[in-house]
């Protein structure tokens, strides 16, 4: 299958009647990202954090759009503790099962941009975008251009809530996480935002 750049994504959403879904993917560890907050003159705040325990929490979101329908988010999170044969992150596998749900979730066909990280250029999920092209469109996004998915601005706003969390363990990380990209499901508003970030829009 032929995947193309981001120039002609809109317009082949709009022919086929579907959804815009950018994909990407984050992750955190237990120390938190830097962040802003409030502090006294002159007085830096510091947030602790223990120096003990390791592993990793990873994210993979999709912001899907469609011209005249709510914006939608679709995620996946999973911990990584450094287990024996316990995955690191998401798999290709895990990707294919997560298109099928956003398809039945969005129910119509999704136009789907995402970068060129080298587990988007797989042999199996170049098989599955090619059985698939009834439904499935995929563009690339240019190189070195996160400033043009709005995916990234949804991770900015889940990591604003982490900046100043002193996490306990990774689990507390991972309820944190999920709990802020469940709000952002309710708040099409933000994914809007997102969108406008980027400078791109969708045609009415």
């Amino acid at each position: 299958m032929e995947e193309r750049g981001l120039a002609a994504g809109k317009s082949t959403a709009a022919a086929c009647n579907g959804w815009i879904v950018f994909e990407d993917e984050a992750g955190q560890s237990l120390t938190p990202p830097r962040a802003r907050t409030w502090g006294r003159v002159g007085q830096t705040p510091v947030v602790r954090v223990r120096g003990r325990g390791s592993g990793r929490v990873s994210m993979v979101g999709m912001t899907c759009y469609k011209a005249g329908v709510r914006s939608r988010l679709i995620y996946a999170v999973r911990e990584y503790r450094g287990r024996k044969n316990q995955p690191k992150g998401f798999g290709s596998r895990d990707f294919r099962d997560l298109l099928v749900r956003a398809r039945i979730q969005l129910g119509g066909p999704i136009v789907l941009v995402w970068d060129n990280v080298r587990i988007h250029l797989t042999a199996d999920l170049r098989e599955f975008f090619a059985a698939n092209t009834g439904w499935l469109t995929v563009f690339r996004l240019p190189a070195y251009a996160p400033d043009l998915n709005p995916q990234e601005g949804v991770w900015s706003l889940v990591k604003h809530d982490l900046g100043n969390l002193a996490a306990a363990d990774l689990g507390q990380i991972t309820r944190t996480v999920k709990r802020k990209l469940k709000m952002l499901q309710y708040r099409p508003q933000l994914l809007d935002g997102c969108l406008t970030g980027t400078g791109l829009a969708l045609d009415a």
